[in-house]
């Protein structure tokens, strides 16, 4: 008699419990992620991250959606693989970015030496040429 009391209880809680569950499912995966793309992103240096793991990632979630097209599983794992493959993308984006501004600022910083000789300025047409 209990026990029928409770169901009004019960069963919302349950229901609860199950979508909190599958919310777990969903976005457990992202979570490792997102400290990481901060630390890039504030210190705008990426050579601790490792693109090929993002590379696996990928490939492993786009065949987890090929598969479910002939064997139908959980949506919840569906939904993951959808999040992770675009956590994937803002990942890899953000590391190429990153990664090309730093060689670009390399580039530049060579290139800027490179105009200078040990005891001053190269000649250029509109200065005298220095005596090293």
């Amino acid at each position: 008699m209990e026990a029928e009391g409770l169901d009004w209880l019960l069963v919302p809680l349950h229901q609860l419990v199950s979508w909190g569950a599958a919310a777990a499912m969903v976005f457990g995966g992202v979570v490792p992620y997102v400290p990481q793309y901060r630390d890039i992103r504030r210190t705008q240096n990426a050579d601790g991250f490792s693109t090929y793991v993002c590379l696996v990632l990928l490939v492993a979630n786009i065949l987890r959606i090929l598969f479910w097209f002939g064997r139908r599983f959980e949506s919840p794992l569906l939904w993951q693989s959808a999040i992770m493959i675009l956590t994937m993308l803002l990942m890899l984006k953000l590391c190429t970015e990153v990664r090309v501004a730093n060689e670009l600022n390399a580039r530049r910083r060579s290139f800027a030496a490179s105009r200078w000789c040990s005891c001053g300025p190269v000649a250029t047409p509109s200065r005298r040429p220095t005596s090293c």
